[in-house]
Protein backbone atom coordinates (compact mmCIF):
# COMPACT_ATOMS: atom_id res chain seq x y z
CA UNK A 1 0.00 0.00 0.00
CA UNK A 2 1.31 3.42 -1.01
CA UNK A 3 2.40 5.88 1.87
CA UNK A 4 0.86 9.03 1.69
CA UNK A 5 2.90 12.00 0.71
CA UNK A 6 2.26 14.56 4.04
CA UNK A 7 4.97 16.71 2.50
CA UNK A 8 2.49 19.80 1.89
CA UNK A 9 2.13 22.94 0.85
CA UNK A 10 -0.33 25.68 2.22
CA UNK A 11 -0.76 28.61 0.18
CA UNK A 12 -1.15 31.41 3.33
CA UNK A 13 -2.37 34.94 2.33
CA UNK A 14 0.01 36.54 4.89
CA UNK A 15 3.59 34.93 4.46
CA UNK A 16 2.66 33.00 1.06
CA UNK A 17 3.69 29.00 0.63
CA UNK A 18 4.44 27.43 4.39
CA UNK A 19 6.06 24.29 3.73
CA UNK A 20 4.67 21.26 6.74
CA UNK A 21 8.74 20.31 7.16
CA UNK A 22 8.17 16.53 8.18
CA UNK A 23 6.06 13.65 8.67
CA UNK A 24 5.45 14.54 12.21
CA UNK A 25 4.38 17.92 11.98
CA UNK A 26 1.96 16.74 9.34
CA UNK A 27 0.68 14.53 12.29
CA UNK A 28 0.06 16.86 14.98
CA UNK A 29 -1.70 18.98 11.91
CA UNK A 30 -3.95 15.73 11.34
CA UNK A 31 -4.98 15.42 15.14
CA UNK A 32 -8.39 16.67 16.04
CA UNK A 33 -7.26 18.77 19.43
CA UNK A 34 -5.35 20.80 16.45
CA UNK A 35 -8.29 20.31 13.71
CA UNK A 36 -10.28 22.48 16.70
CA UNK A 37 -8.46 25.00 15.89
CA UNK A 38 -9.85 25.60 12.60
CA UNK A 39 -13.07 26.61 14.45
CA UNK A 40 -12.05 29.18 16.55
CA UNK A 41 -11.56 32.34 15.66
CA UNK A 42 -8.33 33.77 16.64
CA UNK A 43 -9.78 37.30 17.24
CA UNK A 44 -12.90 36.28 18.93
CA UNK A 45 -15.40 38.66 18.83
CA UNK A 46 -13.47 41.27 16.60
CA UNK A 47 -15.64 40.72 13.39
CA UNK A 48 -17.93 42.32 14.98
CA UNK A 49 -15.80 45.63 14.64
CA UNK A 50 -13.78 44.40 11.64
CA UNK A 51 -15.68 41.87 9.35
CA UNK A 52 -12.87 40.74 7.86
CA UNK A 53 -11.43 39.71 11.05
CA UNK A 54 -13.02 35.56 10.40
CA UNK A 55 -9.40 34.05 10.47
CA UNK A 56 -8.83 31.09 12.93
CA UNK A 57 -6.08 29.92 15.59
CA UNK A 58 -5.58 27.38 13.06
CA UNK A 59 -4.12 29.84 10.63
CA UNK A 60 -1.78 31.54 13.43
CA UNK A 61 -0.51 28.84 14.68
CA UNK A 62 0.69 27.48 10.98
CA UNK A 63 1.99 31.18 10.70
CA UNK A 64 3.89 30.83 13.68
CA UNK A 65 5.38 27.28 13.10
CA UNK A 66 6.70 28.99 9.40
CA UNK A 67 8.05 32.24 10.75
CA UNK A 68 9.84 29.80 13.77
CA UNK A 69 11.04 28.09 10.72
CA UNK A 70 12.34 31.10 9.01
CA UNK A 71 13.84 31.66 12.36
CA UNK A 72 16.05 28.72 12.98
CA UNK A 73 17.34 29.18 9.14
CA UNK A 74 18.36 32.57 10.81
CA UNK A 75 19.78 31.46 13.95
CA UNK A 76 22.09 28.74 11.84
CA UNK A 77 23.19 31.07 9.57
CA UNK A 78 24.53 33.30 12.69
CA UNK A 79 26.58 29.95 13.73
CA UNK A 80 24.52 28.98 16.72
CA UNK A 81 23.81 25.35 16.92
CA UNK A 82 20.23 23.91 17.06
CA UNK A 83 20.01 20.46 15.92
CA UNK A 84 17.17 18.52 14.00
CA UNK A 85 15.53 16.94 16.94
CA UNK A 86 15.55 20.72 18.61
CA UNK A 87 14.07 22.20 15.63
CA UNK A 88 11.51 20.01 15.30
CA UNK A 89 10.58 19.90 19.26
CA UNK A 90 10.76 24.29 18.66
CA UNK A 91 8.16 24.13 15.79
CA UNK A 92 6.00 21.51 17.26
CA UNK A 93 5.94 23.74 20.68
CA UNK A 94 5.00 26.67 18.74
CA UNK A 95 2.33 24.75 16.73
CA UNK A 96 0.57 23.73 19.54
CA UNK A 97 0.99 26.50 21.83
CA UNK A 98 -2.77 27.61 21.32
CA UNK A 99 -4.28 24.32 21.58
CA UNK A 100 -5.73 25.18 25.20
CA UNK A 101 -7.96 28.01 23.76
CA UNK A 102 -11.72 27.87 24.27
CA UNK A 103 -14.32 29.45 21.92
CA UNK A 104 -13.57 32.38 20.70
CA UNK A 105 -10.40 32.31 22.16
CA UNK A 106 -9.51 34.92 25.46
CA UNK A 107 -13.56 35.97 25.19
CA UNK A 108 -14.27 33.14 27.47
CA UNK A 109 -10.99 32.68 29.44
CA UNK A 110 -12.35 32.00 32.71
CA UNK A 111 -15.97 31.63 32.12
CA UNK A 112 -16.34 28.01 30.76
CA UNK A 113 -13.36 26.66 33.25
CA UNK A 114 -12.69 28.52 36.82
CA UNK A 115 -9.03 29.08 37.67
CA UNK A 116 -7.36 27.71 34.68
CA UNK A 117 -5.48 29.63 31.62
CA UNK A 118 -5.69 28.73 28.50
CA UNK A 119 -1.38 27.86 28.18
CA UNK A 120 -2.28 25.64 31.34
CA UNK A 121 -4.91 23.38 29.03
CA UNK A 122 -2.71 23.24 26.45
CA UNK A 123 -0.10 22.10 28.42
CA UNK A 124 -2.62 19.52 29.30
CA UNK A 125 -3.43 18.77 26.02
CA UNK A 126 0.71 18.32 24.93
CA UNK A 127 1.28 16.12 27.96
CA UNK A 128 -2.06 14.16 26.42
CA UNK A 129 -0.79 14.21 22.49
CA UNK A 130 2.66 12.92 24.33
CA UNK A 131 1.17 10.25 25.08
CA UNK A 132 -0.65 9.28 21.61
CA UNK A 133 3.03 9.72 20.11
CA UNK A 134 4.95 7.90 21.94
CA UNK A 135 6.94 10.49 23.72
CA UNK A 136 7.98 12.44 20.89
CA UNK A 137 6.92 15.91 22.46
CA UNK A 138 9.28 15.51 25.58
CA UNK A 139 11.47 18.30 24.41
CA UNK A 140 8.99 20.37 22.95
CA UNK A 141 6.95 20.39 26.52
CA UNK A 142 10.22 21.33 28.08
CA UNK A 143 10.67 24.27 25.94
CA UNK A 144 6.85 25.21 26.11
CA UNK A 145 7.53 24.95 30.22
CA UNK A 146 10.85 27.37 29.82
CA UNK A 147 12.64 23.99 31.32
CA UNK A 148 15.18 22.84 28.20
CA UNK A 149 18.61 23.79 28.99
CA UNK A 150 18.72 26.24 25.56
CA UNK A 151 16.85 28.96 26.77
CA UNK A 152 16.94 30.88 23.77
CA UNK A 153 14.78 28.22 22.61
CA UNK A 154 11.51 29.71 25.02
CA UNK A 155 11.74 33.04 24.44
CA UNK A 156 11.42 31.80 20.20
CA UNK A 157 7.63 30.55 21.27
CA UNK A 158 7.07 33.26 24.61
CA UNK A 159 8.98 36.20 24.65
CA UNK A 160 8.79 39.77 24.23
CA UNK A 161 10.14 39.11 20.19
CA UNK A 162 8.14 35.44 19.63
CA UNK A 163 6.68 33.71 16.59
CA UNK A 164 3.23 33.85 17.97
CA UNK A 165 3.68 37.86 18.05
CA UNK A 166 5.00 38.19 14.90
CA UNK A 167 2.41 36.39 13.54
CA UNK A 168 -0.54 37.54 15.15
CA UNK A 169 0.29 41.34 14.62
CA UNK A 170 1.21 40.58 11.21
CA UNK A 171 -2.37 38.42 10.37
CA UNK A 172 -4.55 40.41 12.55
CA UNK A 173 -3.44 43.43 10.85
CA UNK A 174 -4.07 42.13 7.56
CA UNK A 175 -7.73 40.31 8.13
CA UNK A 176 -8.77 43.02 9.99
CA UNK A 177 -7.89 45.96 7.41
CA UNK A 178 -6.13 48.48 10.05
CA UNK A 179 -2.69 48.98 8.28
CA UNK A 180 -1.56 50.34 11.99
CA UNK A 181 -0.44 46.91 13.19
CA UNK A 182 1.80 45.91 9.85
CA UNK A 183 5.21 44.95 11.03
CA UNK A 184 8.48 43.74 9.38
CA UNK A 185 8.58 40.12 10.86
CA UNK A 186 11.10 39.35 7.92
CA UNK A 187 13.56 41.67 8.53
CA UNK A 188 13.10 41.55 12.04
CA UNK A 189 13.76 37.95 12.06
CA UNK A 190 16.70 38.76 10.20
CA UNK A 191 18.06 40.75 12.59
CA UNK A 192 17.75 38.07 15.15
CA UNK A 193 20.66 36.86 17.12
CA UNK A 194 21.99 34.88 20.43
CA UNK A 195 24.11 36.31 23.32
CA UNK A 196 24.94 34.58 26.39
CA UNK A 197 21.84 31.98 25.65
CA UNK A 198 18.92 35.02 25.22
CA UNK A 199 17.85 36.53 22.15
CA UNK A 200 19.14 40.00 20.66
CA UNK A 201 18.45 41.80 18.04
CA UNK A 202 21.65 43.33 15.91
CA UNK A 203 21.10 47.18 16.53
CA UNK A 204 20.85 47.96 12.81
CA UNK A 205 17.48 46.40 13.08
CA UNK A 206 16.63 49.00 15.76
CA UNK A 207 14.00 50.83 13.83
CA UNK A 208 12.04 47.87 12.99
CA UNK A 209 11.69 47.04 16.53
CA UNK A 210 10.34 50.63 17.43
CA UNK A 211 7.97 50.59 15.07
CA UNK A 212 7.08 46.47 16.17
CA UNK A 213 6.44 48.17 19.64
CA UNK A 214 3.98 51.35 18.06
CA UNK A 215 2.42 48.66 15.96
CA UNK A 216 1.62 46.41 18.88
CA UNK A 217 0.25 49.30 21.14
CA UNK A 218 -1.45 50.25 17.72
CA UNK A 219 -3.40 47.25 17.78
CA UNK A 220 -4.07 46.59 21.01
CA UNK A 221 -6.24 49.96 21.39
CA UNK A 222 -7.28 49.78 18.01
CA UNK A 223 -8.41 46.14 17.89
CA UNK A 224 -7.55 44.25 20.45
CA UNK A 225 -9.31 46.00 23.16
CA UNK A 226 -11.62 48.20 20.72
CA UNK A 227 -14.36 49.65 23.11
CA UNK A 228 -17.32 47.62 20.90
CA UNK A 229 -15.40 44.48 20.80
CA UNK A 230 -15.48 44.63 25.12
CA UNK A 231 -19.01 45.27 25.23
CA UNK A 232 -19.28 42.29 23.03
CA UNK A 233 -17.30 40.04 25.02
CA UNK A 234 -19.20 41.26 28.10
CA UNK A 235 -22.37 40.40 26.90
CA UNK A 236 -21.37 36.92 25.94
CA UNK A 237 -20.07 36.64 29.49
CA UNK A 238 -22.77 37.52 30.71
CA UNK A 239 -24.67 35.35 28.74
CA UNK A 240 -22.82 32.05 29.76
CA UNK A 241 -23.10 33.41 33.56
CA UNK A 242 -26.77 33.04 33.04
CA UNK A 243 -27.06 29.61 31.21
CA UNK A 244 -24.78 28.90 34.14
CA UNK A 245 -26.95 29.65 36.98
CA UNK A 246 -30.49 28.65 34.94
CA UNK A 247 -28.46 25.11 34.64
CA UNK A 248 -27.45 25.04 38.68
CA UNK A 249 -31.29 25.47 39.02
CA UNK A 250 -32.28 22.44 36.94
CA UNK A 251 -33.20 24.30 34.48
CA UNK A 252 -33.30 22.37 31.11
CA UNK A 253 -31.07 24.26 28.40
CA UNK A 254 -30.50 23.46 24.62
CA UNK A 255 -27.09 22.80 23.85
CA UNK A 256 -24.28 20.47 22.38
CA UNK A 257 -23.07 17.35 24.83
CA UNK A 258 -19.56 19.53 25.03
CA UNK A 259 -21.29 22.63 26.19
CA UNK A 260 -24.16 20.85 28.20
CA UNK A 261 -21.22 19.66 30.47
CA UNK A 262 -19.58 22.53 31.38
CA UNK A 263 -22.95 24.34 31.57
CA UNK A 264 -24.59 21.49 34.52
CA UNK A 265 -20.65 20.66 36.23
CA UNK A 266 -18.96 23.16 38.26
CA UNK A 267 -15.43 22.62 36.58
CA UNK A 268 -12.16 24.29 37.74
CA UNK A 269 -8.85 23.84 37.50
CA UNK A 270 -8.36 20.89 39.84
CA UNK A 271 -11.14 18.64 38.08
CA UNK A 272 -9.57 19.77 34.41
CA UNK A 273 -6.62 18.94 35.62
CA UNK A 274 -7.24 15.78 37.11
CA UNK A 275 -10.41 14.05 34.92
CA UNK A 276 -9.41 12.84 31.37
CA UNK A 277 -14.03 13.53 31.20
CA UNK A 278 -12.88 16.94 31.63
CA UNK A 279 -10.11 17.57 29.05
CA UNK A 280 -11.96 15.55 25.93
CA UNK A 281 -15.44 17.39 26.37
CA UNK A 282 -13.19 20.82 26.47
CA UNK A 283 -11.31 19.26 23.15
CA UNK A 284 -14.69 18.80 21.51
CA UNK A 285 -15.79 22.43 22.38
CA UNK A 286 -15.59 25.59 19.59
CA UNK A 287 -17.51 28.75 18.49
CA UNK A 288 -20.38 26.62 16.76
CA UNK A 289 -21.65 25.15 20.35
CA UNK A 290 -22.01 28.51 21.60
CA UNK A 291 -23.60 30.34 18.01
CA UNK A 292 -25.97 27.63 17.86
CA UNK A 293 -26.82 27.48 22.01
CA UNK A 294 -27.31 31.31 21.97
CA UNK A 295 -29.47 31.32 18.81
CA UNK A 296 -31.75 28.84 20.52
CA UNK A 297 -31.43 30.01 23.55
CA UNK A 298 -33.11 33.47 22.02
CA UNK A 299 -36.40 31.79 22.39
CA UNK A 300 -35.60 31.03 26.14
CA UNK A 301 -38.23 32.41 28.47
CA UNK A 302 -36.25 33.73 30.98
CA UNK A 303 -36.54 37.22 30.04
CA UNK A 304 -32.52 37.81 31.20
CA UNK A 305 -31.12 35.21 28.80
CA UNK A 306 -33.97 35.27 25.87
CA UNK A 307 -32.84 39.18 25.72
CA UNK A 308 -28.96 38.90 26.36
CA UNK A 309 -28.93 35.92 23.37
CA UNK A 310 -31.28 37.70 20.77
CA UNK A 311 -29.49 40.80 20.90
CA UNK A 312 -25.83 39.12 20.78
CA UNK A 313 -27.16 37.07 18.05
CA UNK A 314 -28.61 40.46 16.00
CA UNK A 315 -25.50 42.18 16.97
CA UNK A 316 -27.19 44.77 19.39
CA UNK A 317 -24.75 44.87 21.71
CA UNK A 318 -23.82 46.88 24.50
CA UNK A 319 -22.66 50.71 25.19
CA UNK A 320 -19.81 51.79 26.34
CA UNK A 321 -18.55 54.21 27.89
CA UNK A 322 -14.83 54.66 28.32
CA UNK A 323 -13.38 56.70 31.66
CA UNK A 324 -10.48 56.74 33.65
CA UNK A 325 -12.00 55.83 37.37
CA UNK A 326 -14.89 53.29 38.15
CA UNK A 327 -18.34 54.13 37.41
CA UNK A 328 -20.17 55.86 40.24
CA UNK A 329 -22.20 54.17 42.03
CA UNK A 330 -25.08 56.46 42.07
CA UNK A 331 -25.34 56.28 37.90
CA UNK A 332 -25.07 52.46 38.48
CA UNK A 333 -27.74 52.21 40.85
CA UNK A 334 -30.15 54.43 38.35
CA UNK A 335 -29.58 51.96 35.10
CA UNK A 336 -30.42 48.87 37.56
CA UNK A 337 -33.58 50.77 38.77
CA UNK A 338 -34.82 51.08 34.60
CA UNK A 339 -33.58 47.53 33.98
CA UNK A 340 -35.84 46.41 36.92
CA UNK A 341 -38.89 48.01 35.82
CA UNK A 342 -38.56 48.05 31.95
CA UNK A 343 -37.77 43.84 32.09
CA UNK A 344 -40.25 43.50 35.52
CA UNK A 345 -37.03 41.44 37.53
CA UNK A 346 -35.45 41.87 40.70
CA UNK A 347 -32.04 44.02 40.90
CA UNK A 348 -29.64 40.57 41.08
CA UNK A 349 -31.17 39.87 37.89
CA UNK A 350 -31.07 43.39 36.65
CA UNK A 351 -27.53 43.34 37.00
CA UNK A 352 -26.87 41.25 33.75
CA UNK A 353 -28.10 43.97 31.41
CA UNK A 354 -24.86 46.04 33.13
CA UNK A 355 -21.45 45.63 33.80
CA UNK A 356 -17.94 47.02 34.44
CA UNK A 357 -14.55 46.05 32.68
CA UNK A 358 -11.13 47.04 33.67
CA UNK A 359 -8.83 47.20 30.68
CA UNK A 360 -5.32 47.77 30.80
CA UNK A 361 -2.01 46.75 29.00
CA UNK A 362 1.15 47.78 28.86
CA UNK A 363 3.01 47.61 25.48
CA UNK A 364 6.91 46.05 26.71
CA UNK A 365 7.72 45.15 30.40
CA UNK A 366 11.61 44.72 30.21
CA UNK A 367 11.46 43.40 33.44
CA UNK A 368 9.37 40.35 32.47
CA UNK A 369 11.64 39.86 29.41
CA UNK A 370 13.55 42.40 27.75
CA UNK A 371 14.29 43.36 24.03
CA UNK A 372 18.39 43.34 24.15
CA UNK A 373 19.76 45.26 20.98
CA UNK A 374 23.48 44.18 19.96
CA UNK A 375 25.98 46.15 19.27
CA UNK A 376 28.91 45.74 17.11
CA UNK A 377 30.95 46.40 19.68
CA UNK A 378 29.44 44.13 21.79
CA UNK A 379 27.69 46.00 24.23
CA UNK A 380 24.16 45.24 25.12
CA UNK A 381 21.41 47.41 25.97
CA UNK A 382 17.83 47.30 26.29
CA UNK A 383 15.52 48.54 23.89
CA UNK A 384 14.27 51.05 25.76
CA UNK A 385 17.45 52.84 26.64
CA UNK A 386 19.34 51.85 22.83
CA UNK A 387 16.35 53.96 20.96
CA UNK A 388 16.49 57.48 20.26
CA UNK A 389 13.02 57.53 19.83
CA UNK A 390 10.92 59.09 23.17
CA UNK A 391 8.07 57.19 23.14
CA UNK A 392 9.52 53.75 23.63
CA UNK A 393 9.57 54.67 27.55
CA UNK A 394 6.54 55.72 27.57
CA UNK A 395 5.52 52.11 26.37
CA UNK A 396 6.63 51.22 29.45
CA UNK A 397 4.00 52.79 30.84
CA UNK A 398 0.91 50.74 32.07
CA UNK A 399 -2.27 52.06 30.78
CA UNK A 400 -5.68 51.48 32.18
CA UNK A 401 -9.01 52.31 31.24
CA UNK A 402 -12.55 51.86 32.84
CA UNK A 403 -15.60 50.62 30.43
CA UNK A 404 -18.83 50.94 31.80
CA UNK A 405 -21.02 48.35 29.55
CA UNK A 406 -25.02 49.07 29.77
CA UNK A 407 -27.80 47.50 27.68
CA UNK A 408 -29.95 50.39 25.94
CA UNK A 409 -33.54 50.29 26.30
Amino acid sequence: MKKPNKRKIINDPVFGFINIPNDFIYDIIQHPYFQRLHRIKQLGLSSYVYPGAQHTRMQHSLGAMHLMGEAITQLRQQGHDITPIEAEAVRSCILLHDIGHGPFSHALEHSLVSGISHEEISLLMMHKLNVEFEGKLEIAIDIFTNKYPKKFLHQLVSGQLDMDRLDYLSRDSFFSGVSEGIIGAARIIKMLNINNDQLVVDAKGIYSIEKFLVARRLMYWQVYLHKTSVAAEKMLVNILKRAKELAAKGEALFASPALSYFLYAKVNKHIMTDSNESLENFAMLDDSDLVCAIKVWGNHPDIVLSTLSKDFTNRRLYKVEIQTEPTNEKIKKQYLKQYMQHFNVNAKDAQYFMGDEVVSTDTYKPEDDSINILFKDGTIKDIAQASDMLNVQVLTKKVEKHFFCYYRI
